[in-house]
């Protein structure tokens, strides 16, 4: 099957090709159909196989068939990294078709709202937004929903994790019922299943792998003490070139500590964290994608906010404390069919949260013995992966899907 199969207009189908797109992934096999007809869908795939453009080219083909000059489509998504992602895709595929569309997010200046709201005035086609800063424009007037036909909810489980829910349903509550609705997740939990029942009609329902990484990707653990960490990362970084390197810790805080250690070190990375100006988080982003930073350095909330290829190795400075976050972090890597490199480091503590990876992933996860310069191999106390753990007053729910983050618009 090619994209030729699909249908779609020629000035859309040409800037597909310019795009370097030869065969549609399975998620864009079997969604792009079923969106074509109009019908409403909720898709669960893993990350990295092509979520975005399955979901984006029929929108940009129903738009080049129709009428331009008011907005059609709208796409809401958890973070602002995630919606310049596919606003850069919509310019790309959307090329020769003249289809025009805005990224809608907090954390700049007065002269970029003021840009947003005139793009959205002026009748943009698609609307790319995370729903805090969406809100406030709908609360100016801003965005007129009269003739809209479309709204897609991209990484729908994150959003909900990050407390959107009363704003997505706010600002469903301004557009016409009369409308086609997709939700894409990399996860369906419970309350995804909710939210689609009370938004939805009749949804096709469309789930590929779910929580299992790509086959790409090679997965390799090393048990260490925490003081073996960065001398353990040294030596991996010298011993092969990795050209693109994602490392993921789990807060703010320890993102800087990685960051001044490997510095030291003389490798070429930045610190990618919400203390950052918007302009800073753009700046950084843009030498990662060009090549000019090696190392990225970051917590979760970029693990589903990057779709860059060629990232050739990913680390798990700590394993993260749901399963699923595992998926995503990974996911950066091995995208569109590639290979790559995934690492976790997991000292004492963390290996109850390596069972849950490994149950959740159905196998386990290949160690490697730490080279002789990082220092001598430590054998941690086995654990009861059974045991069930209780719960005590005043300790921290085990809840996967609490709350885990401020949201960010």
């Amino acid at each position: 099957m090619t994209f030729r199969d699909f249908n779609f207009e020629e000035p859309l189908l040409e800037g597909v090709l310019s795009m370097g797109y030869k065969e549609p992934t399975p998620i864009q096999q079997e969604a792009i159909p079923v969106i074509l007809e109009g019908k409403d869908l909720i898709a669960c795939a893993q990350t990295g196989t092509g979520k975005t453009a399955s979901y984006l080219l029929p929108a940009l083909n129903a738009i080049s068939k129709s009428d331009k000059g008011f907005t059609h489509t709208l796409i809401l998504a958890p973070t602002r990294e995630l919606a310049q992602q596919i606003d850069q895709q919509v310019e790309g595929l959307g090329y020769f078709t003249g289809i025009s569309s805005v990224a809608v997010y907090g954390g700049g200046d007065g002269i970029a709202y003021s840009q947003q709201q005139r793009a959205m005035k002026d009748g943009v086609e698609i609307v790319i937004a995370t729903p805090g800063r969406l809100i406030a424009h709908i609360n100016s007037g801003t965005l007129n929903t009269e003739h809209l036909k479309c709204l897609i909810l991209d990484e729908a489980d994150r959003m909900l994790d990050m407390g959107f829910i009363d704003d997505i349903m706010r600002i469903i509550s301004h557009l016409p019922k009369q409308r086609q609705t997709l939700l894409f997740s990399a996860t369906m939990p419970p309350k995804i299943r909710t939210l689609a029942k009370s938004v939805m009609q009749q949804p096709a329902q469309i789930n590929l792998a779910l929580s299992k990484p790509a086959e790409g990707i090679e997965q390799i653990i090393y048990k260490v003490t925490d003081d073996q960490k960065v001398p353990l990362i040294n030596t991996i970084l010298q011993s092969k070139e990795y050209k693109s390197v994602i490392i993921f810790a789990s807060t703010k805080e320890k993102v800087k500590e990685i960051f001044k250690s490997l510095k030291k070190l003389k490798f070429r990375t930045e610190a990618f964290h919400s203390d950052l100006e918007q302009s800073e988080r753009e700046e950084i982003m843009l030498q990662f994608r060009n090549r000019k930073l090696q190392i990225l350095i970051g917590t979760d909330v970029i693990s589903r906010g990057i779709d860059i290829e060629g990232i050739s190795l990913v680390i798990n400075f700590d394993a993260p404390s749901d399963a699923e976050d595992y998926i995503h972090r990974i996911g950066r890597t091995a995208r569109a069919e590639t290979t790559g490199t995934a690492i976790t480091l997991v000292n004492e503590k963390d290996q109850r949260k390596l069972a849950s990876i490994e149950s959740l992933i159905g196998s386990e996860i290949r160690q490697e013995i730490i080279p002789q310069e990082v220092g001598e191999q430590v054998e941690f106390k086995a654990i009861n992966k059974n045991k069930k753990r209780r719960n005590f007053r005043n300790k921290p729910s085990n809840n996967k899907y609490k709350k885990k983050m401020k949201p960010t618009s």
